[in-house]
């Protein structure tokens, strides 16, 4: 028995960056066609077409496809906002996707103690659970790039942490099943049966639901985004074109047209 309710945890995980978080863009309204990568002095955003492919940032100066643009006073001034702002926000980005892990954590653990697992079965369950949000929330804590969270690596990480932990579950019921019949207690079984069948249908919308505590987290976040739209506003390429950096649709950003600039 598989059960994906890891894709859960790393689904809440907004790691590194706010343009391409899914739960972000879901819940601001913001998308972009980007990814975007962080050092201490730069920000640069790629993507494989179309072009400008490569736009640096990097102490008020602004590089597209590696040529530099001449920026008047006035947008040296908002580009070096952009970039502050945005430096400043992955931080508080990091902080959401490390309570949405603790927080997926304990909803998980709070639904299989409600699974009449064996003592032993929790205790190996809780320290593998652990080990895994630990090594989560260091990958969080290093990562400076969406790079390091494309779905296809989401997918693969998640499908590990399934591997070592779901048989415990699975096999911690079969053997309960198993036990009842040998017992001669039928309905027992075929009810412990019915429950390991059922696991992969009910599991993940329980904790799906339990995860909404975190959306007033991702919502703090959406003024901030809705400010980096502005911002770049009026800021162009090496070729005169708009810099279209982040995507917020038009009715989000009016709704908190009041937040700073």
């Amino acid at each position: 028995m598989r059960i994906p309710f890891f894709a859960v945890m790393v689904a809440v995980s907004l790691m590194a960056a706010p343009v391409q978080a899914q739960d972000l863009a879901a819940t601001c309204h913001a998308s972009s066609s980007y990814d975007v990568t962080f050092s201490p002095q730069d920000v640069l955003f790629d993507r494989p077409t179309p072009a400008p492919m490569r736009v640096e940032l990097h102490e008020d100066s602004l590089r597209t496809d590696g040529v530099a643009v001449a920026l008047t006073p006035a947008q040296q001034d908002r580009l070096s906002v952009f970039e502050r702002d945005l430096q400043a926000l992955a931080p508080r980005v990091r902080q959401v996707a490390r309570n949405g892990v603790d927080m997926a954590a304990q909803a998980l653990r709070e639904e299989v103690a409600g699974l009449g697992l064996a003592a032993a079965t929790r205790v190996e369950f809780d320290r593998r659970l652990a080990a895994h949000v630990t090594e989560l929330k260091q990958r969080i804590a290093r990562s400076q790039s969406t790079h390091d969270w494309q779905g296809d690596l989401i997918q693969q990480y998640a499908n590990q942490v399934s591997a070592d932990l779901m048989p415990l579950v699975a096999g911690d019921l079969g053997q309960q099943a198993i036990n009842a019949a040998l017992a001669g207690d039928m309905q027992t079984a075929a009810d412990l049966r019915d429950r390991a069948g059922s696991l992969a249908t009910t599991l993940q919308p329980r904790l799906q639901q339990r995860m909404q505590a975190l959306r007033p987290q991702i919502e703090a976040l959406c003024p901030s985004i809705q400010r980096l739209a502005r911002l770049q506003q009026g800021l162009r390429d090496a070729h005169g074109q708009p810099l279209n950096l982040l995507h917020v649709d038009a009715t989000s950003g009016a709704s908190a047209a009041s937040a700073s600039d």
